[in-house]
């Protein structure tokens, strides 16, 4: 994750006036673009912004209380308690379960580094799992496998926009009698088996990162909970213990969420729905363009898993043989932005290695760390963007591969922004051109 963002670092391919070139030979697409999901709410936003400095009303506004409400309603819990960002929002929620030294935290190594370093901040041990290969999520059986007396909390991350296999994980967590916080910060409005995001564990941890599907201008955060104990101990945590004024009950910490934020979000918030459905839109589109260009039968497309509403935060394909990194190279000689999330598991980097437990290798990490690669999927890219990164991807493959030809890339009918494909199921049944892949339908090569 870029720790800076800026407007102007994001333009790429879009014109003053918030246009994309139409030229298709030399189109530049930025992985993110935040002009243009912000041109079009200027006006609102700055009109937010201005009630609230009128207002003098900068910290724990009535614009914060306004945004809980919407948080939590959206997300199926019963409190919303607004934060200063997605790694406080974890913190938080292990300091109101008690999480303290001696303690263990049983969580993905793939995911980002604030995962982790929140059961570490309390002096806990982050115990790492393996993944899914398929969803990227932890794996139930992994985290069963860990389960010890020192086992204070089990941490699953729903990464990318996909729920964890979150019955599994409820299953293993009420037999240990251990409470479970969703790390929901990629995830606001993903469902399992019509469950939302944060209304499944003791706590959900949301972040509003401006990458997020709904993103403030910096940042801040969310917590969740259907527990009325729960809630007002973190409202609590959150303002440095203290109730009355200068009266503290406990130690909290600094993690307010100010005004300013909540303004801004409380204004994108009625449009998150939509902007998700312009996000599976795409990655619709992408499945239809890699199926179309043959390039299903070299790379691994994303999958929708069984009883999960995916919500698209990134759009991420793995690349085998050991091309991952030439191909974004590749990539970027041709202007077009791509990430790779993440490039190395927690369990391997330098600052935990000393304080982690691994008990067993994890080889679906591993694997993942070195063939995942992030295509843009913003709501706002356009077809004819789409159509530049497929073809630039089947252009690398046309030179780095023996005997196997790719098919010319079809053409892909526009629709309107926010609706997604029909699918179209193919001849022998399997999953057609016109839907994204879901994981009943194909497996991965990796359980095959």
């Amino acid at each position: 994750m870029a720790m800076s963002l800026s407007l102007d670092r994001n333009v790429g391919g879009t014109k003053e006036n918030g246009s994309v070139p139409s030229s298709p030979t030399d189109l530049a697409v930025p992985l993110l673009d935040l002009r243009r999901h912000y041109l079009p709410l200027k006006e609102q936003i700055g009109a937010a912004l201005a009630r609230v400095c009128d207002s003098g009303a900068f910290v724990l506004g009535p614009d914060v209380r306004q945004l809980e409400e919407n948080i939590a309603k959206y997300s199926q819990a019963k409190h919303a308690i607004g934060c200063a960002s997605g790694s406080d929002a974890l913190l938080l929620a292990l300091m109101a379960l008690g999480v303290t030294a001696g303690d263990e935290v049983i969580l993905p190594s793939f995911t980002f580094f604030a995962t982790a370093s929140a059961v570490t901040r309390l002096g806990a041990t982050p115990v790492f799992a393996d993944i899914d290969p398929v969803t990227f999520n932890l794996d139930p059986n992994a985290v069963a496998r860990r389960i010890t007396p020192a086992t204070k909390a089990i941490l699953p991350v729903h990464l990318f926009g996909q729920c964890a296999e979150m019955e599994a994980l409820l299953e293993v967590a009420g037999a240990a009698g251990v409470p479970v916080v969703e790390d929901a910060a990629q995830a606001i409005g993903a469902e399992f088996d019509g469950r939302r995001a944060g209304s499944m564990g003791e706590i959900g941890c949301f972040s509003f990162y401006p990458t997020k599907n709904l993103g403030a201008a910096g940042d801040a955060g969310m917590l969740t909970t259907q527990r009325d104990d729960l809630a007002e101990r973190l409202r609590l945590l959150r303002v440095h213990g203290m109730e009355q004024r200068y009266y503290h009950k406990i130690v909290g910490i600094n993690s307010r969420l100010d005004s300013l934020q909540a303004a801004i979000l409380n204004v994108k918030f009625p449009h998150l729905d939509r902007w998700c459905a312009m996000r599976e839109a795409n990655a619709q589109r992408y499945a239809e363009m890699f199926v179309a260009a043959g390039l299903d039968r070299i790379l691994t497309l994303p999958l929708v898993a069984p009883r999960r509403r995916h919500v698209w935060n990134q759009y991420v394909i793995r690349v085998p043989e050991g091309k991952r990194d030439a191909l974004r190279q590749f990539l970027a000689e041709a202007k077009i932005g791509t990430e790779i999330y993440y490039p190395l598991g927690l369990h391997k980097q330098e600052c935990f290695r000393d304080v982690a437990r691994c008990v067993e290798e994890l080889p679906e990490t591993d694997r993942a760390a070195s063939e995942v690669l992030a295509l843009p999927i913003f709501p706002e890219l356009a077809l004819e963007e789409q159509r530049r990164v497929v073809d630039r991807i089947a252009a690398f493959f046309s030179k780095h591969i023996d005997g196997r030809g790719l098919a010319k890339p079809a053409k892909v009918a526009k629709r309107p922004p926010g609706k997604p494909a029909t699918p179209t199921p193919s001849a022998s049944g399997n999953n057609g051109a016109g839907a994204v892949p879901r994981r009943d339908q194909r497996r991965c090569e990796a359980s095959q």
